[in-house]
């Protein structure tokens, strides 16, 4: 069984690399496989690569799906992640 969640991109210059590396750290510590999707593009949410050729953008909505473990959990930190602004945080 796997949870999903919407969740609309916060940070202002959105994921790119340093906000992707946090989040893709944040996903390899989640506890569940997570993958991320824009669009028809799902990628696996561990990957830097992935996650970057997304493209993803301010206000982007990205549909998170996470499998195995605490899926709920691991959703609601990164959820927390991605609805926080990195680029003012730093």
């Amino acid at each position: 069984m796997s949870s999903t969640r919407t969740v609309t991109v916060a940070s202002s210059q959105g994921l790119h690399a340093r906000p992707a590396k946090l989040f893709v750290e944040a996903a390899q510590a989640a506890g569940a496989e997570v993958t991320i999707a824009k669009g028809e593009k799902s990628v696996n949410a561990a990957s830097i690569l992935g996650v970057l050729s997304l493209g993803v953008e301010k206000n982007d909505e990205v549909l998170l799906t996470a499998e195995g473990g605490d899926e709920e959990q691991a959703l609601d930190s990164l959820e927390t992640f991605l609805k926080t602004d990195h680029d003012e945080a730093s």
